[in-house]
């Protein structure tokens, strides 16, 4: 065995042996160690953000983009942003362990009871907080952990872990083994985590859709399932209904970010209202120091430009004709992502979601709010796109558990 894939089993042997601990663990167990946390953040900041620093200054000499840069950076504000999360999901309540569901013949009761999955693996590039979201899911819902996390953020997350996530669980009385940080920078070590059956039967995958995709299908042949967030890019389409300054600053809103996956990625405008909107958009588009590309275009309509490193700070636009041309366009040429119409035409807006099969569909609302913590009030291990049953959108603590049928006596 190479020594990253043997370090990669090490850490999944090591979470497995720990996760009864965590699988046992009392409610105010886990709820003391998420509050640890979110203290430990705080009293421990400079540490953080000088690792995180370090991180950063290597990751700019070696030519990081700018959105990249974005992402991999930890701010004080999002430092404590963080903390925040972190006590709102210690005050969030604990998924039902039991569930009647119905008596059978012979009076006998059937219950579903939700078990931890066991040990779930995470792969991630270069977002440090995601090294939190995905341990506190886990731990709230009681499953042990793998995290791999790409080289820009490996310093980040480590410090992380080391004064953060570790003592928080140990101060708790739970075996801090049950959260692990693979150590090798090295690419293979996403793969390594996807051919462990029998260790890590579930891993959670978010990056480029491409990678992310080969990853899963990796994952399918060594029979390891995964939740995958592989692409992105929201959708706004800019009906004839339109308020012209209430789509002005949509598109303003949206773009707050660019190196996120629910930031507007396509504009399409129908042909009647184009010239009242436009002035205001290309004024909102300006202002956030994004270029719009325009017909004919060189490129897929729905290219994410997030993952361009050159042009991340591109949005496309498109004229069309009739709403349902927006709708087939968003379902057939996008990630499915998600999609937005800004239009005062309720008829309109009906029509635009009952027609697309997105994850997340919004009226007057930018897409950016597709995003767990934003939602839902708690954080996300990543969002699902997968049009099968199952957790499908923000992927929380709720989502991480299986069924196990139990039929008891009256």
């Amino acid at each position: 065995m190479d020594e990253v894939a043997k370090a990669v089993e090490e850490c999944a042997r090591a979470a497995k042996l720990a996760a009864p601990s965590l699988a046992a663990a009392s409610a105010e167990a886990v709820d003391a160690a998420l509050a640890g946390m979110a203290e430990r953040l705080l009293t421990h900041r400079d540490e953080i953000l000088e690792a995180n620093q370090a991180d950063v200054e290597r990751s700019k000499a070696e030519g990081m983009s700018a959105g990249l840069l974005d992402r991999l950076t930890i701010t004080p504000e999002r430092l404590t942003g963080m903390a925040e999360q972190l006590r709102l999901l210690a005050g969030a309540p604990h998924q039902e362990r039991s569930v009647e569901v119905s008596t059978l013949d012979g009076g006998l009761r059937l219950v579903e009871r939700r078990r931890p999955v066991g040990v779930i693996g995470a792969n991630y590039e270069a977002r440090p907080n995601v090294t939190v979201d995905v341990a506190s899911q886990l731990v709230k819902s009681r499953n042990a952990g793998v995290l791999r996390t790409g080289s820009a953020a490996l310093g980040s997350a480590q410090r992380l872990r080391e004064v953060v996530i570790a003592p928080a669980l140990t101060a708790a009385g739970i075996d801090a083994d049950c959260v692990q940080l693979v150590p090798r920078v090295e690419r293979e070590a996403a793969s390594a985590l996807v051919r462990l059956p029998n260790l890590v039967p579930l891993v959670i995958l978010r990056g480029s859709g491409d990678s992310t995709r080969a990853l899963a299908t990796e994952a399918a042949v060594h029979g390891v399932r995964t939740l995958a967030h592989a692409d992105g890019g929201g959708v706004l389409y800019v009906d004839r209904g339109a308020d012209v300054t209430k789509a002005r600053d949509l598109v303003f809103a949206s773009l707050d970010r660019l190196g996120v996956c629910n930031r507007l990625n396509l504009l399409l405008i129908h042909e009647n209202i184009h010239d009242d909107v436009w002035p205001g958009i290309a004024d909102a588009l300006a202002e956030r120091g994004v270029t719009p590309s325009l017909a004919p275009h060189e490129h897929a309509i729905g290219y994410e430009w997030a993952l361009d490193s050159d042009r991340e700070a591109t949005v496309t636009v498109a004229t069309v004709g009739a709403l349902a041309d927006a709708v087939e366009i968003a379902n057939e040429q996008t990630s499915g992502l998600a999609a937005g119409i800004a239009t005062e035409d309720e008829a309109a807006a009906d029509a635009f979601f009952d027609g697309y099969t997105g994850t997340g569909v919004f009226w007057n609302a930018p897409t950016r709010l597709l995003d767990g913590f934003k939602l839902l009030a708690v954080p996300e291990t990543g969002i699902n796109l997968d049009k099968v049953p199952g957790p499908r959108g923000p992927v929380t603590y709720t989502d991480l558990y299986v069924r196990q049928y139990a039929v008891l006596p009256a």
